[in-house]
């Protein structure tokens, strides 16, 4: 299955919860759990702000509640060079996804963040 933030990366169709999922990212260094502050990521844990432009997202996974629609979900595989982390962040999406998180994700690049010289 092709990834749609980045075509040349693809969503291994093996996985199919959360948790799968979750438990690979983490096996693969994505280890931090990341949560919204305002206009910024934030590392659960440390006071560690992680910008726009200091992230991309290099993989998404979506998860489609079969019954119940409060059970969707993606899953957002986020790595920073200038802060050498890696991690996720998981958001509701359709009725229960959360604005603000929407609003950040979309604000990115899919190749990445600029570098501006």
């Amino acid at each position: 299955m092709t990834n749609p933030t980045n075509p040349n990366k693809t969503i291994s169709a093996t996985m199919s919860t959360l948790s799968e999922v979750l438990a690979k990212l983490k096996k693969d260094g994505y280890s931090m759990d990341f949560n919204l502050k305002d206009n910024c990521l934030i590392c659960n844990g440390n006071a560690l702000q992680v910008f726009p432009e200091d992230f991309v997202v290099d993989k998404h996974y979506r998860f489609e509640g079969i019954t119940d629609p409060a059970d969707e979900a993606i899953v957002y595989a986020i790595s920073s060079e200038k802060h050498q982390i890696k991690g996720v962040l998981v958001n509701g999406y359709g009725p229960s996804s959360d604005p603000m998180t929407d609003k950040l994700i979309t604000s990115l690049s899919s190749e990445g963040p600029a570098t501006g010289q």
